[in-house]
């Protein structure tokens, strides 16, 4: 799946959140994962893939990642209970 995307992954409900953008989702969201992505998302332990979006280009997917990175928390966590109220690990559905 080549295709750009904006995503936040999470260490538990409610917790932690990172915002990210990528081409290919699936292999993004293994590394984090698997701890392969050296920074935030391995210090603060982000492996649950919770929230995403998909975009035709990665122009617009950078645009969209900024505007949710520069607002409120509360407003990253209303954007993950619309998609997935349960905080549900949504990789298992891409892999």
């Amino acid at each position: 799946m080549r295709q750009p995307a904006v995503y936040i992954m999470a260490n538990a409900r409610n917790g932690t959140l990172y915002t990210g953008v990528t081409s290919n989702l699936p292999r993004r969201a293994y590394e984090h994962r698997e701890g392969r992505m050296a920074g935030f998302t391995a210090r603060y332990g982000c492996k649950l893939l919770v929230w995403y979006e998909a975009y035709e280009t990665m122009i617009d997917a950078i645009a969209r990642e900024k505007q949710i990175e520069a607002g409120a928390r509360s407003r990253k966590l209303n954007l993950i209970e619309a998609l997935n109220p349960g905080w549900r690990d949504l990789y298992p559905d891409l892999a």
